[in-house]
């Protein structure tokens, strides 16, 4: 008997401890922004109605199995019954009636206030694609896109932000808790969702909507700069890449343009922009590169760009350009569907393009020119 019981007691244990982490980045309930700060208000207090109800369910429940067990001398008589008890009967029912009416009051308060759009705020669309989050700027307002990045998200801190978030191929799941709740990515509609960082700092995200093989590889990041940073991010990221200078990073410059020009576009003269002139590339599909070098991750947020040198399993903002993740990168370009779930090649995903070592090192020297 205290074998079971002591059965029972471990398996609620295990099952408490298996939902703790140490250092977990995607934390609902430690909010960053005012958005996410009012959905953790509205959270606390539902939870802790939940609790209180659960526990007092329980403990009625766990009090009448007591009271009303079968003892040796039981004689087989009913107890009292509460069937017809008016005021019982009204009292269990107005109650829950009058909690669920404040939650959902609450609840509809806070959507009503997660939906306002300042006017100052800063618009950028949001594309899912298998396997990875694409970002739009419409800078100066023109309709036109006037910056296309990947995978890092870069907003200023403490300056509202509206996205538009869709997606070109499946259903996808926007998400990042430390900012926001999730939203979907659906083809041919537009989700708006705002955000808002308090401070400078780097925030994860994971995509929530099962999306293909890769889906637990579909990763993303919003870096929130300060507004002078982003000021001068925003002004390079609308320059154009600029022909290398070292003999190695040319070469892989001409390889990027033989060999990566069917689906990865870079802007400027240092490019390939002037090769898509026709219908045989398909940029769009593929990541945006002309500011590769600028980003903390690649590969749909799988594997970090650049050595984390402060040990806190994080690129922070300024530890891009210090000292770049040579042997993920080499062995991305090497064989991508070993290092990342993939459909047959030619179908989705980047696939292995055969690149020889001397290529391979080549197209680094040249992808970490693309600042």
């Amino acid at each position: 008997m205290f074998r079971r019981y002591r059965a029972a007691a471990v398996v609620p244990l295990v099952l408490a401890l298996s939902a703790c982490a140490d250092k977990a980045p995607l934390d609902t309930l430690e909010p960053k922004g005012p958005h996410a700060r009012s959905i953790d208000q509205l959270v606390n207090p539902v939870f802790m109605i939940a609790g209180v109800v659960f526990l007092a369910v329980q403990l009625g429940v766990l009090f009448l199995v007591w009271r009303f067990r079968t003892r040796k001398d039981d004689d087989g008589s009913l107890p009292a019954q509460t069937h017809g008890n008016f005021k019982l009967e009204i009292g269990w029912t107005i109650l829950p009636a009058m909690l669920l009416a404040g939650v959902g009051g609450a609840s509809v308060l806070t959507l009503l206030d997660l939906e306002d759009t300042p006017a100052d705020a800063q618009e950028i669309t949001v594309v899912g694609q298998q396997w990875w989050w694409e970002y739009r700027y419409d800078v100066d307002g023109d309709g036109e896109d006037d910056i296309v990045t990947a995978n890092d998200l870069v907003i200023p801190a403490g300056k509202p932000v509206n996205l538009t978030v869709t997606s070109r191929d499946v259903i996808h799941s926007f998400w990042i808790p430390g900012l926001n709740g999730k939203r979907d990515a659906v083809p041919g509609r537009e989700h708006p969702l705002q955000m808002e960082a308090d401070e400078p700092g780097v925030y994860r995200g994971q995509c929530t909507e099962f999306c293909g093989l890769s889906h637990g590889y579909m990763r993303m990041r919003v870096v929130a700069l300060s507004p002078a940073d982003y000021e001068a991010w925003e002004a390079n990221q609308l320059e154009g890449a600029k022909v290398p200078t070292d003999a190695l990073a040319k070469e892989g410059m001409d390889t990027f343009r033989t060999s990566c020009s069917g689906c990865h576009l870079v802007s400027g003269e240092g490019g390939n922009e002037d090769l898509f002139t026709g219908t045989a590339q398909v940029s769009g599909a593929a990541p945006n590169l002309t500011h590769f070098a600028s980003r903390g991750i690649f590969a749909g947020g799988v594997f970090d760009l650049w050595v984390d040198q402060d040990g806190n399993d994080e690129v922070d903002v300024d530890e891009l350009g210090q000292q770049l993740n040579v042997a993920d990168l080499s062995a991305w370009l090497r064989d991508p569907p070993s290092r990342k779930p993939m459909y047959p090649e030619g179908s989705r995903g980047m696939p292995n393009l055969k690149l020889t070592d001397e290529q391979i090192k080549a197209l680094v020297a040249y992808l970490e020119t693309l600042e």
